[in-house]
């Protein structure tokens, strides 16, 4: 994916976007001081330059009732091409692993689990052990509370 090169607007934009999606043409064109039409076409080159990739809303767990989040830190037990294509392929059919980040270092992957309970937690675990996904360890960090969700940095990413 080619870089873009995003402006003071553009970074506005992305801004006001990441906190508010919702926000109206008229809205969003009044906040970073532009027309609606020259909002609107910037917005649309941010999407088709791939940019902005969507849309969704943001749902508090709490109001849904018990819930928990775990982040599971995962070692594989093999390092072929292979080996990661099948555990890639088996987290993506579980609905509860919301996040799953392959990383360099220690560990092979970062994934980010939210279900019901602890007990549903262990049997998705014991399912993913179960379907042979390659994992030779997995450690399990419960979140105890939230402490910072925030957007990205975006000017301090644009910067060079």
């Amino acid at each position: 994916m080619k870089t873009q090169r995003l402006d003071k607007i553009d970074l506005s934009l992305l801004t006001a976007l990441a906190k508010n999606g919702r926000l109206s043409k008229s809205e969003l064109a009044r906040r970073v001081g532009l027309g609606t039409t020259s909002c609107w076409e910037r917005i649309q080159r941010l999407e088709e330059a791939g940019v902005i990739t969507g849309y969704r809303a943001e749902f508090s767990l709490r109001a849904l009732g018990p819930t928990v989040t775990v982040f599971v830190m995962i070692e594989l037990g093999e390092h072929r091409a292979q080996d990661f294509d099948q555990f890639e392929r088996e987290m993506a059919k579980h609905d509860e692993i919301i996040g799953c980040w392959a990383l360099g270092g220690g560990y092979d992957y970062l994934m980010q689990v939210v279900t019901r309970d602890i007990d549903s937690y262990q049997l998705l675990i014991d399912n993913v052990l179960e379907q042979r996904a390659g994992v030779k360890r997995y450690y399990s960090y419960i979140v105890t509370k939230p402490v910072k969700d925030a957007p990205p940095p975006f000017e301090i990413l644009s910067q060079k």
